[in-house]
């Protein structure tokens, strides 16, 4: 099969794509709209695999590949457009989920998150969570967060990500970017450094270990506004996963530093945007949205994490919700089907019973 990476990753751009996938013996796909579409009947064979990824990746990405069984980084179409590429061995084969970064930064408005979470970024110091499965938006959240602060700010931004997705330009704010592997070594030891460069904000672009979530923790406690992202869904489960990441004898402790820097938790997942006429139309955000008040903290420090979510349910006036009722609110909009919205609650036998009361039916 004679095709060229450059071809796939403008069809990617062109149909709107949110990831191409690349693998031996199948055809190339395209996510769009939450879907997995063929690019092609044709399927590569194990050498068109191998050409595509030396087409993308160096000799240095190509012998982390070979010694560790692959390898992430950031590749830049000759339009501009910017991809997040992980390569990967499978079987003894190549492959590679090539994801699209959006040239554009999307405003919070048009993500469509609350005034709350504006309010949120003008706070100074404490940790902020933005958490939710792979693929669900949390990077375009953080980057529309991180341009609200950069131009409404005047402080110092620094974002430690693997690998940068968005690229800020320097507004009212001083932005410093630095990325894994090329930069500093690890999450950790960059959060340990930026302390030392007068940061305001801190962006870790995830907090995968130990080390990383006792790091940023720590830099939220000394005064700094920390980002961080979770592959969590929900403000009590989020909570808990930090907790339960340390041994037993430091759990305490935890909740205590927790209760007193945790400023907010956001949850979010992507679901198919239905238009009017049914068809599909995108993709829309359902987000869950806790901010810290008095009774949440003492939720928190008193391990009673089961707790938060009926604070959440009598918290609208903190501009908090549950994702359960943004879901249902996006249904009543028409923009998420009966179906996605049962599929996608965390308790669908109260939504099913709440729609009922109110003249909703299947």
């Amino acid at each position: 099969m004679e095709i060229r990476m450059e071809e796939l990753l403008q069809a990617t751009i062109d149909e709107g794509g949110s990831d191409l996938h690349i693998r031996a013996l199948m055809p190339p796909k395209l996510r769009v709209h939450g879907e997995l579409l063929p690019l092609s009947d044709e399927s590569l064979s194990e050498a068109d695999a191998a050409a595509l990824v030396r087409e993308i990746a160096n000799d240095e990405q190509m012998a982390e590949i070979e010694r560790n069984g692959g390898a992430d980084f950031a590749l830049a179409h000759p339009d501009g457009t910017r991809f997040r590429v992980s390569v990967f061995k499978e079987r003894r084969r190549y492959g590679a989920v090539l994801r699209q970064i959006p040239n554009k930064l999307m405003s919070m408005e048009q993500l469509g998150l609350p005034p709350v979470v504006r309010e949120i970024l003008f706070r100074p110091r404490g940790l902020i969570l933005v958490t939710g499965p792979t693929g669900s938006g949390k990077s375009t959240t953080l980057a529309s967060m991180i341009d609200v602060i950069n131009r409404e700010r005047n402080v110092h931004i620094v974002t430690i990500e693997d690998p940068i997705e968005f690229y800020h330009t320097s507004k009212n704010s001083l932005v410093t970017q630095r990325e894994i592997g090329d930069d500093v070594p690890s999450f950790a030891e960059a959060i340990r450094r930026a302390l030392r460069q007068d940061p305001d904000v801190i962006l870790v672009g995830e907090m995968r270990d130990l080390e990383t979530i006792a790091a940023a923790i720590t830099a939220a406690e000394t005064g700094h506004l920390v980002f961080g992202t979770l592959h969590t869904t929900g403000a009590a489960e989020t909570i808990d996963r930090i907790v339960d990441a340390f041994t037993m004898n430091q759990q305490a402790q935890i909740r205590t530093q927790l209760a007193a820097g945790l400023q907010a938790v956001i949850s979010q997942i992507l679901l198919p945007r239905r238009g009017q006429d049914g068809k599909i139309r995108g993709r829309v955000a359902a987000f869950e949205i806790m901010t810290t008040t008095d009774a949440i903290r003492s939720r928190i420090r008193d391990n009673k994490t089961n707790m938060i979510k009926s604070d959440m349910q009598t918290g609208a006036k903190f501009g908090m919700t549950t994702l359960d009722a943004s879901l249902t609110d996006l249904f009543k909009q028409g923009l998420i089907t009966y179906q996605e919205l049962i599929t996608k609650s965390q308790d669908p036998d109260s939504i099913v019973t709440k729609l009922r009361k109110e003249g909703y039916g299947s």
